[in-house]
């Protein structure tokens, strides 16, 4: 079947997450589906290669009406685009004529940042709280916590590339080499390691004396690979004893480290590196967090702000 072998492709060749592959699989599928009634006939190769931008219009009007929002649709266009260019490269059909087809437009969302200082209270004391006032968290969990979100803020990493490390992978006090990551498509970046976060490693590690190299570097409870449910429980937990706001979740520690350097006058080329950024476009979302940090500062100081 023609989209198992785009699925495939996808899989083997663009590395595609498995989230990725379920989406793009139920996408295709729907479109597909939607020609089915729409021509009244499974396409084929040769009503595929004769689509035009009318045809793929339809299919997202009428998305939209079952209530997709923008962002969903974006990805529906997505999906279908790839497959489209799939099938012209791999299964000799004639590319159809789709230039001029936009997508939904989408808002771009300001990354939502912690303060300064609290980032840094939640690396530390994120594994002090418990669910339950006044119960005591097992010391291995606690150094868990905190060795886990201090290097998701230390060094910018996303939670699924934090909780993806080995035991050979962690950075230890002493030691100078900064971490490999793969982050998304397979791709390889190299982050500097501040001390705190060697630090709070060691602590974790403290509590695996006997861990092989190629045990996983977090684990749950079971001793298996941390959850990352489990993680964003965890962060819940404190946000709610610590008055933190809604958006403080592990992903908001990413968007502080980037915030925070950026105020601190990092350069934004090095900010695109070390967070994995394919294109520069994305990075520059920090900048509106910046500028917008500076214009409340200056309304709340300046005596003609009003």
């Amino acid at each position: 079947m023609m989209l198992d072998r785009y699925l495939a492709w996808l899989a083997d060749e663009r590395r595609a997450s498995p989230h990725t592959l379920e989406a793009y699989q139920r996408d295709v599928a729907q479109f597909l589906g939607f020609l089915t009634r729409y021509q009244g006939r499974e396409p084929d190769l040769a009503s595929l290669s004769a689509l035009k931008p009318a045809d793929i219009r339809g299919f997202l009007a009428q998305r939209a009406q079952e209530g997709a929002g923008a962002a969903t649709r974006a990805r529906q266009l997505a999906a279908v685009r790839g497959y489209l260019r799939f099938l012209a490269r791999r299964e000799g059909m004639a590319a159809p004529t789709l230039s001029g087809l936009r997508g939904p437009r989408l808002p771009r969302p300001v990354p939502r940042a912690l303060e300064a200082q609290e980032a840094r209270a939640l690396a530390a004391e994120v594994g002090l709280v418990h669910a339950t006032p006044n119960a005591e968290r097992p010391d291995f969990q606690a150094a868990r916590d905190v060795a886990l979100f201090t290097l998701l803020y230390g060094c910018g990493l996303r939670i699924s590339e934090a909780l993806g490390l080995d035991i050979r992978d962690a950075p230890l006090p002493g030691a100078e080499l900064p971490l490999r990551i793969t982050g998304k498509g397979g791709k390889t970046r190299i982050v500097p390691v501040l001390p705190a976060v060697r630090q709070a490693m060691a602590g974790w590690l403290a509590h695996r004396p006997d861990a092989a190299p190629d045990e996983p570097l977090f684990l749950g409870a079971r001793g298996k690979r941390l959850d990352p449910a489990i993680a964003q429980k965890s962060m819940r937990n404190y946000r709610r004893l610590a008055g933190l706001p809604e958006h403080a979740t592990p992903h908001a520690l990413r968007h502080s480290f980037a915030t925070h350097l950026l105020g601190g006058g990092g350069d934004l080329r090095a900010i695109q590196e070390l967070l994995g950024h394919a294109s520069l476009s994305t990075t520059q979302r920090y900048t509106a967090v910046d500028a917008a940090k500076l214009l409340e500062t200056w309304r709340g100081a300046h005596p003609r702000a009003d």
